[in-house]
């Protein structure tokens, strides 16, 4: 046989096609079980072949052979001919099955894609270097088609080096890139292919191509750190800038060093090509042309009509008859808010010959599902529903519908910002952010894009780029992440972006502050078993103390639900007084934290008739399952739940207070005005909360998150006060050459409970810090 690049070798004596299971959190999903069903067959199919000692079916060996997936343009072999046309080929290379009529109907609709015509191109780049940059607009089907293409590569090289996994930024693209990929391959999801998302994997020790979001490859590079078990890495949306995509594409070069069989594919949108190419030394490029250009209209108006100019939009194209759904980008979760009100209020009042407005609000940061069509909206009414999907950045990955032909972009966004030197909370979006909401409809023959901006506004105030996590987020996990992988040898991670010098010397204060450095700076015992959790440091910390308070089953419950989706979302609409009251039977007097172990421990005596499949207990209940193998596995310590007890209560907050004694509001004049005394700015309760519905709100409060918006919210806060926070705070849980530092920053926030304004020594303090300890 031919040992060309185009043929497949013979395995050495002895070799087997193995792919090590990734070493990835979570078990096998239920919902692979369920979209797999049985073992694969087709009507007039054999059953799957016996594997041979080789690990390869029988019926696989002469299409191993066959040079199906490298043309003979690349191929450096002896010059073997009489080699099989790939027209000639039945079965699938993947699984040994013969191909099904669906595999050759989406075939066709592959080789439409603008990026098919880029495959010869691309397979040379793959197999002549070891970086490969890939440039094309959204939709144009890098997401799917390269991920396949590298599938293939690894299959011709019989697995060697391991398999292929693609990167993306969300969740729900990861798991639906997944279904997609797994159809067009004609393969079962689970096997063959399969998705690592947060708390779920769909995956086996065999699966050839998984997709995942980058923190969870992240993760993987904790415990396999060159990671051993891929030939081929492809980083996708590599344009959403977050946090652990770029520490990826940092740490890869370190890898690719290491590892000179391994492979790397990074796709990108135009505009950050240039800056990648300089980062991975002119590494070579495959460019995928744009499609078809868009419709753009620009009205400008004044920003604080934005949202009123939205809802007049919305409804003249509804009224103008021409059909297709809408999609609005808003700037912050309250707009979706407000627009969702005021649509489905006015929406109630049209035409019904004209079609039922369905209005979709996607919280992008909530975890929310992709938007796709839904055929329960194609129902009642002569015409047609529209549906009007409201998001906000970064929602654009979320956008997975065909049937969008208007979109509506303010042009502003309002996020937080932790960089000491930005204190902005509203901004103009990115080129590239507009960019992206225009290719929503690249796809489409005919489509709109609004844009309620001038072009002067773009040209001066937009910038090219979206701005870098990095620069702008709170860099505790990151940090935490690379003080555990510089164990391994990777320490050296060279970022397109370098975080701010005051960012970072923030996170490894607040590392310090929770006792996960040593005096030398490098993780402690306690950094390193913070870091077996997939939670942020905070938490992490909070259930490492709960081992010494007695209280691990319920702050094991409490990490669990702050973790999925949130329970304190908008009522339903038509149905506020029934599902407020219904919500007013878990509200605990001691705050929002122990309305949510309420909460699920009604889910689990199966209490919540109606709340619509318990969507956001069943992900908790997965969380925490999770959560509580990492503990056993660990051998931290559990004690038998004790809800309820007085003494237990005092403990959850000790244990929540461990971790999040930096997250402190107090009431500045007793109508419930909480000044945040970290970040300095004042912000209500969530609506939703247990006091903003129950009794008076106190004067302190610890809060979990808070949002930025025209109302500030502090969300998920429970009661507390200086006494508790001295006893929590100068436990066990930090050690004796730790604890000043752990309690120096806190105290400086409370106030002074002595007669004559001192306060009192800390117990874990030496005497000769006391003044370290005083109010300052």
């Amino acid at each position: 046989m031919s040992t060309g690049a185009g043929v497949l070798r013979e395995p050495a004596p002895g070799s087997s096609r193995h792919l090590e299971p990734a070493p990835v959190l979570g078990q096998p999903s239920p919902r692979a079980a369920a979209t797999r069903g049985p073992e694969r067959t087709r009507l007039g199919c054999p059953q799957p072949e016996p594997l041979r000692q080789d690990g390869r079916r029988a019926g696989m060996s002469r299409l191993l052979a066959e040079k199906r997936y490298f043309p003979e343009s690349l191929d450096s072999s002896d010059g073997e001919e009489g080699l099989l046309a790939c027209e000639d080929l039945e079965l699938n290379p993947f699984d040994g099955l013969p191909y099904s009529s669906r595999y050759y109907r989406l075939l066709r609709e592959r080789e439409a894609l603008p990026i098919w015509a880029e495959k010869l191109s691309f397979m040379e780049r793959l197999l002549q270097g070891q970086v490969v940059i890939v440039s094309g607009d959204a939709k144009c089907g890098k997401s799917s088609q390269v991920p396949q293409w590298c599938a293939e590569y690894c299959l011709s090289v019989r697995y060697q080096h391991g398999g292929v996994v693609c990167t993306q930024a969300h969740k729900q693209p990861a798991v639906q890139l997944a279904l997609r990929v797994a159809d067009e391959m004609d393969v079962n999801i689970g096997h063959e292919v399969g998705y690592v998302i947060p708390f779920e994997n769909c995956c086996t020790s065999e699966t050839i191509l998984r997709y995942c979001t980058d923190d969870m490859l992240q993760r993987e590079m904790m415990s396999s750190p060159f990671l051993a078990s891929y030939g081929v890495v492809v980083l996708d949306d590599v344009q959403e800038r977050s946090i652990a995509t770029d520490v990826l594409l940092g740490l890869l070069k370190g890898v690719l060093l290491a590892r000179p069989e391994l492979k790397l594919v990074i796709n990108t949108p135009p505009l950050l090509l240039s800056k990648l190419s300089t980062h991975y030394g002119a590494a070579p490029l495959v460019e995928v042309p744009s499609r078809r250009p868009v419709e753009v209209v620009h009205l400008s108006g004044a920003p604080e009509e934005a949202l009123e100019s939205v809802l007049r939009l919305i409804f003249e194209i509804h009224h103008s008859g021409e059909k297709g759904d809408i999609v609005v980008f808003l700037a912050c979760e309250q707009d979706i808010e407000k627009a969702y009100e005021s649509v489905c209020r006015e929406g109630c009042h049209q035409d019904a010959d004209r079609g039922e407005l369905v209005v979709v609000p996607l919280y992008p940061r909530e975890k929310c599902a992709l938007f796709k069509p839904n055929d329960e909206t194609a129902r009642r009414g002569p015409a047609p529903p529209r549906r009007v999907v409201l998001t906000a950045s970064p929602g654009e990955a979320l956008i997975g519908s065909s049937s969008v032909r208007f979109v509506i972009d303010v042009g502003v966004e309002r996020r937080k910002v932790y960089n000491p030197r930005i204190r902005a909370s509203s901004r103009p979006i990115s080129h590239s952010q507009a960019e992206a909401r225009k290719q929503i409809l690249s796809s489409t023959s005919s489509g709109k894009l609004f844009r309620l901006y001038s072009e002067e506004f773009a040209s001066k105030d937009m910038r090219p780029l979206k701005p870098a996590e990095v620069q702008e987020a709170n860099l505790t996990s990151m940090v935490l992440f690379m003080k555990r992988i510089a164990i391994a040898g990777l320490g050296h991670c060279d970022l397109l972006n370098r975080p701010a010098p005051e960012s970072l010397m923030q996170a490894l204060e607040d590392l310090d502050y929770l006792a996960a450095l040593d005096n030398d700076g490098n993780l402690s015992e306690f950094g390193i078993i913070m870091s077996e959790f997939p939670l942020d440091p905070q938490l992490s910390k909070s259930i490492l103390a709960s081992c010494e308070f007695d209280c691990v089953d319920e702050m094991l419950t409490i990490a669990a639900m702050v973790t999925a989706p949130s329970c304190f979302s908008p009522l339903p609409r038509g149905a506020e007084e029934a599902a407020l009251a219904c919500w007013k039977t878990f509200l605990h007097p001691e705050g929002d934290h122990f309305t949510l172990i309420n909460v699920y421990k009604a889910y689990q005596d199966a209490a919540l008739s109606s709340a619509s499949e318990h969507h956001v207990e069943k992900t908790a209940d997965a969380i925490r399952a999770e959560l509580v193998e990492t503990v056993r596995r660990i051998e931290l310590p559990y004690a038998e739940p004790a809800f309820g007890s007085r003494e237990n209560t005092l403990n959850i907050k000790k244990a929540l207070l461990s971790g999040f004694f930096m997250q402190i509001a107090r009431d500045v004049d007793g109508s419930g005005n909480y000044l945040m005394l970290t970040h300095k700015q004042v912000a209500q309760l969530h609506p939703l909360s247990s006091y903003a519905l129950g009794r008076k709100p106190p004067e302190w409060v610890l809060f979990h998150t808070f949002s930025i918006c025209e109302n500030n919210y502090i969300r998920i806060t429970s009661e507390t006060c200086p006494e508790l926070w001295r006893r929590s705070t100068t436990s066990a849980t930090c050690p004796p050459a730790r604890a000043r530092t752990s309690c120096s920053k806190p105290w400086t926030a409370w106030p002074a409970p002595a007669a004559k304004g001192e306060q009192p020594p800390c117990e874990k303090c030496p005497e000769t810090t006391e003044q370290r300890c005083a109010l300052q």
